[in-house]
């Protein structure tokens, strides 16, 4: 028998009371039932991003909110400023492009990570820049950055605005919208919130709304104001998805009764389990500044990365990812952010092992594993 487990950064594992709620009855989503419901769903992900800044749902892939980012926040011809360090990076480049914005890019080789030092460089040349455009983590690459920098740099520009890709952050990493001066953050249903994908969610500040003021970019579908002339009222302009609604409620829920704090430090943990893992089968992390959400495992050869996959889906029921683009076949990516724990990542590595040994790379069976566990020991006694 083989069990199917998926240890991919988006989707990931779905929370078992969000899988209840969404097997149970849908609501008609203009009655006050589910109207109470996505008031609290708002207030839960305000606490989670951490801002008393407005908040707007989108029925839609992340993907979406970001292209709102574009369309509502900048006219044809604005100038921009994009962090590209890896696939995702590259998104942000080419909705800019799309609608005509006048596109810098800060281009770095994939695994490493976009500094606030190189935006402040850009900015101080070139004031007119209306929004710098990155990622909190590339997943792509595994690659985190410095958005607390990041958000500190740009607020000092009264006429920009910082926009984060935090899909792959959210729940993984530290964040604090307000604190850190972040104008609009972006998060995705299907990964450390634990449910389907098929939900977007952006936090926008009073800086960001005001821009949007101005922007003459056409919209329809992603129209902040029409949505929060509905959304104000808890409800959507167009038809949102009822049962995804209800299962971010729970999960969110789930969240703050535990802790966001706790969910980032699990993922943190798993992390440090990973990496300990990789150093001892003698392998190298493809960042240069790991994120917490991913671990990118470089392969070099005469490893076959997509063979590690391929071998791990068919013999163990395990789904990790490979590489995207110029990094197919040379890397692997493990997931961390979500519904997991150590029990489900120590049996990961130990399938790892077997799948590296098959391959004939030179490991004593059990050494990553045992590496793992030293790691847990120490988090587990460092505890009061």
């Amino acid at each position: 028998m083989i069990k199917k487990r998926i240890f991919t950064p988006g989707p990931t594992p779905i929370h078992p009371e969000a899988s209840k709620v969404m097997a149970g009855p849908a609501l008609h989503h203009r009655k006050s039932e589910f109207k109470e419901i996505f008031r609290q769903t708002v207030a839960n992900l305000k606490a989670i991003y951490k801002t008393t800044n407005d908040l707007l749902l989108f029925t839609s892939s992340g993907t979406g909110a970001m292209e709102s980012a574009t369309v509502n926040l900048l006219s044809p011809g604005a100038k921009v400023l994009v962090g590209a360090a890896g696939k995702f990076g590259e998104r942000w480049e080419g909705l800019c492009k799309q609608y005509g914005m006048r596109t810098t890019v800060i281009r770095k080789n994939y695994g490493e990570s976009i500094e606030a030092s190189e935006i402040a460089e850009h900015m101080d040349k070139d004031p007119e820049i209306e929004a710098v455009f990155v990622q909190g983590c590339e997943s792509s690459t595994g690659a985190a950055m410095d958005i607390e920098a990041i958000g500190d740099t740009v607020a000092r520009f009264p006429n920009t605005v910082s926009v984060i890709d935090a899909i792959t952050t959210l729940g993984a990493a530290s964040l604090h919208t307000d604190e850190w001066k972040l104008d609009v953050v972006i998060g995705g249903s299907q990964k450390a919130f634990m449910i389907p994908p098929g939900l977007a969610f952006i936090s926008i500040s009073q800086k960001a709304w005001e821009k949007s003021k101005r922007a003459t970019t056409p919209r329809f579908y992603f129209d902040w104001k029409r949505e929060w002339e509905n959304q104000s009222k808890w409800q959507s302009a167009f038809t949102p998805a009822v049962n995804l609604v209800q299962a971010l409620h729970q999960a969110t829920s789930s969240i703050l009764e535990s802790g966001i704090d706790d969910l980032v430090a699990n993922a943190a943990l798993l992390a440090r389990l990973t990496r300990e893992a990789a150093s001892a089968w003698g392998l190298s992390l493809f960042a240069r500044r790991p994120a917490n959400a991913l671990t990118a495992i470089a392969i070099p050869p005469p490893l076959n990365a997509e063979k590690i996959v391929s071998d791990l889906q068919s013999t163990f029921g395990a789904a990790i990812a490979g590489g995207q683009g110029e990094m197919k076949g040379k890397i692997i990516r493990i997931a961390h952010l979500g519904y997991y724990d150590s029990i489900d990542l120590l049996g990961l590595l130990g399938a790892m092992e077997v799948t590296l040994s098959k391959q004939k790379h030179p490991l004593r069976l059990g050494s990553g594993v045992a590496a793992a566990l030293q790691a847990l020991v120490d988090r587990l006694n460092d505890q009061p």
